[in-house]
This record gives structure tokens, C-alpha cells and sequence, in this order.
């Protein structure tokens, strides 16, 4: 094994030491991240809520007609509006926000990720950040976010909501309400109590199936973040926590 000091120049054509500087330079790029990341403004203008769901329900559906409103009266209440930035749900989200405060463009938010199969953000984006990788899109929602709301999904859906799950789980994010609209998401934490809670070595504990608060209608989750926003206004806005 060639052992190199730091201070040694690498010739390109040695492919070993070559990979070894790449791959400590990407390991300080991401050091690097994490403590910029550490850093958080006083307080925060807006109280933002996220809405994570499917790119695939069309307009015209009672689904795309439910996100549509549950987005409205929070943009009316005094919410931004976050999403994926795409089709289906996403768009019923942003189209809502911009009904609910129309005079506020920038209230109706889009984090996309670079697909070769997807067009550019809806057209009721009013704000849109487009990322390269997922890792750095599903940060970027946890670092913006006040809120959660789940609305029927796929794959990408329950990636987005599992991230948000563990890191409420691990305490590096805490004071933000995770909520799941829908039989499927009720379903889906009896699954995980069936198999991780209710077996005789445990994955999980009962506490962490209590973090996701599961409810049936829209009017149910305006409720829970209308009490997460009074008591937002109440401490001055959102201080430095969570990840």
C-alpha cells in the first residue's frame, strides 16, 4: 500500500491516490454541508406546511378537488404552501394556495428534482427550487417545514413521509405535527404495529407509531395545523431546532 501525505501532488495517471482525493473531498463537500446547515435565522416570517402526494390524480377528482381546499384555507390562514413542484396532487396543492392568497405568489412553493421524464414545475408555482439529487430535495423540505401533510401517494410519497417519521422519531426534528389523510396511511402505522410493535422482539416502540397523527378528512388536519399554527404566532415564529 502507497501511503501519500497530504501535502503530496497526485499525478492523474495514478488512479488509486486519484479516487482516494476525490472521494475525501466529496466526504469534506458533505462535513462542510452539515455545518452550514447548523445555522438558522432568529425567526421565521411565514409558517410553512408541506403537502407530500401523488403526481398522478388527475383534475376533476374528489382527491385533487380535497387537496385543493385543505391547501386553500391554509394559504387563507396565513400558511405558505409547499410541495413537489409537480403534476397531480402537488399541482392541486400549489392551485390551492394561490386560490387562498392570491395576492401572494411566492406563498405557493415548489422543491422539485431533476427527471428526464418530467416537465417543468405547474403552473400555479409561484417559487420553485429544482434539485439535482433527492438527498439534498428531501432536506431542503425538512429545513423549510412547519407542518406535514400526507394525501394519498406512491413510492415517492412514502419515501418523503418515512424521512420526515424517522427523523421525528430520532428527535433531530421535534414541534412539527406529521399528519396522514387517508385509510391507506391509517393502514399502513397498523402494518408497522403488527410487525414491528406487536411481535415478540420489537423493531420499534409504541410511542414511535404514535408520532404520525392519522385522521380521515381534510377538515380533521386543518384542525391539528390551525392548533400548530396559533401556538407558532403565540412563540414568535419558529426558532433554530429540529435537524
Amino acid at each position: 500500500m502507497v501511503v501519500h501525505d497530504e501535502g503530496d501532488n497526485i499525478n492523474l495517471s495514478d488512479s488509486d491516490a486519484t479516487l482516494m482525493i476525490i472521494q475525501q473531498s466529496v466526504l469534506n463537500l458533505w462535513e462542510t454541508v452539515n455545518n452550514l446547515t447548523r445555522l438558522r435565522p432568529k425567526r421565521l416570517k411565514n409558517f410553512y406546511a408541506t403537502i407530500f402526494g401523488s403526481a398522478r390524480i388527475q383534475p376533476d377528482t374528489l382527491a385533487y378537488d380535497d387537496v385543493r381546499r385543505l391547501a386553500r384555507d391554509l394559504s387563507t390562514m396565513g400558511c405558505r404552501i409547499v410541495t413537489g413542484g409537480g403534476p397531480g396532487l402537488m399541482q392541486a396543492a400549489n392551485e390551492g394556495a394561490i386560490q387562498g392568497a392570491p395576492d401572494d405568489r411566492d406563498g405557493s412553493i415548489g422543491i422539485r428534482i431533476q427527471l428526464p421524464f418530467e416537465q417543468s414545475a405547474n403552473a400555479f408555482v409561484g417559487q420553485v427550487y429544482t434539485h439535482r439529487t433527492f438527498f439534498t430535495r428531501l432536506h431542503h423540505f425538512i429545513l423549510m417545514s412547519d407542518a406535514f401533510i400526507v394525501v394519498p401517494g406512491g413510492i415517492g410519497t412514502a419515501l418523503e413521509t418515512f424521512m420526515v417519521w424517522q427523523l421525528l422519531q430520532v428527535r433531530k426534528l421535534y414541534g412539527v405535527p406529521l399528519i396522514m389523510i387517508g385509510p391507506m396511511w391509517e393502514e399502513l402505522v397498523e402494518w408497522a404495529k403488527k410487525y414491528m410493535v406487536d411481535v415478540p422482539a420489537p423493531l420499534a416502540n409504541d410511542v414511535d407509531l404514535t408520532i404520525p397523527r392519522c385522521v380521515s378528512t381534510v377538515d380533521e388536519a386543518l384542525m391539528i395545523v390551525r392548533e400548530r399554527y396559533l401556538a407558532w404566532q403565540t412563540e414568535g415564529g419558529r426558532t433554530a431546532k429540529g435537524v
